[in-house]
């Protein structure tokens, strides 16, 4: 697991500059149009990696018009024609909201939170109201359901809070939800604002559009992602998401040629075989045997789960059981 996640902890002990930071040290030329600044971002992304992997960026002087900033400026152009996820609802956000609800980003909670896997803990978690997913069975559905919940602060404000965290001993910020997606302006607007170095922590559904996964590879340093279902049926009726396995398997091989990556499977009662498995095998066979994977036996029949009677209990020992099993048989290196 240590090599898989090596870059995220070279980051986490400050022996290399975040994504971020990298970011904001990368001269962009500034352009108008959509298609512009595209090409731009396409030009400099295509030669990221090699400027990252230098690590010499501490004390350098940023630029009038950086990699960051450029990054902003798309994602507040896509802002006014949204389609972050894709939903692509195509709305103006600064006057109407698209499916997930989000108009203006809003806080639910922030605190370090020592419940995540273990390489994150304490981990300074940001829960962000609203989500582009409708789950019956929600762990979160106070937050996500009510993207009118939690309050409105500024990205000055939110930055001083991540800096503060990592001086408490954060590991990482991890923005979470809901859905951090429809809040992608906010927070790489945010993150620009940050003093410190902190790795980033995408906390997501993975319902990314492309355009937003260009934009978060060279910004996130951790992807954690959140596997639900296999290429069935199950996501239009459990969570009201079409072509989910098309688009998240898509996103995961983005994710995998970008940074590091834990992916979380959540085991649901009677889904070992359309899900859990078909998942995991996807997961050997195109992302490797050394991903880092957590199989999840925390569900609980919560929110609507009760309208569904294939979920409305708890997944047996069995169940979960069986899904360990499977991926220790595929040969699955780093299952935790």
């Amino acid at each position: 697991m240590a090599k898989e996640l090596s870059t995220y902890f070279e980051i986490m002990l400050n022996k290399r500059p975040s994504r971020v930071k990298t970011a904001s040290m990368i001269n962009a030329r500034e352009k108008d149009d959509i298609n512009s600044l595209w090409r731009e971002h396409e030009t400099i992304k295509a030669g990221f990696k090699k400027i990252f992997d230098k690590k010499t960026f501490y004390g350098a002087k940023k630029p009038d018009f950086s990699y960051m900033d450029l990054k902003i400026k798309i994602a507040e152009k896509i802002f006014e024609n949204c389609y972050f996820c894709e939903r692509r609802c195509y709305v103006n956000r600064n006057t109407n909201t698209g499916f997930c609800g989000v108009l203006n980003s809003r806080i639910a909670s922030e605190y370090l939170h020592i419940g995540e896997e273990a390489p994150l803990v304490p981990s300074h978690t940001i829960f962000f109201a609203g989500c582009n997913f409708k789950c019956i069975y929600c762990q979160n559905f106070d937050i996500s359901q009510f993207p009118e919940s939690g309050i409105e602060i500024s990205e000055k404000s939110l930055s001083k809070i991540i800096d503060r965290r990592r001086r408490e001993g954060s590991r990482n910020v991890n923005f979470v939800g809901g859905d951090p997606t429809p809040n992608l302006p906010f927070i790489l607007k945010t993150m620009h604002l940050c003093n410190e170095n902190i790795p980033v922590v995408w906390n997501s559904n993975f319902y990314m559009s492309k355009e937003s996964m260009k934009l978060l590879d060279g910004f996130v340093d951790l992807y954690l992602t959140d596997f639900k279902y296999g290429p069935c049926s199950c996501a239009v009726e459990l969570s009201g998401v079409s072509d989910y396995w098309n688009i998240v398997t898509r996103n995961h091989k983005m994710a995998k040629n970008a940074c590091d990556m834990i992916i979380r499977h959540l085991v649901l009662p009677n889904h070992v075989e359309c899900c859990s498995k078909p998942i995991l095998k996807w997961i050997r066979d195109n992302l490797g045997k050394e991903t880092v994977v957590n199989i999840m036996g925390q569900y609980r029949p919560v929110y609507k789960a009760q309208e569904c009677k294939e979920i409305r209990g708890f997944p047996s020992h069995q169940e979960i059981q069986e899904t360990i099993n499977y991926a220790k048989r595929l040969g699955l290196l780093n299952i935790i």
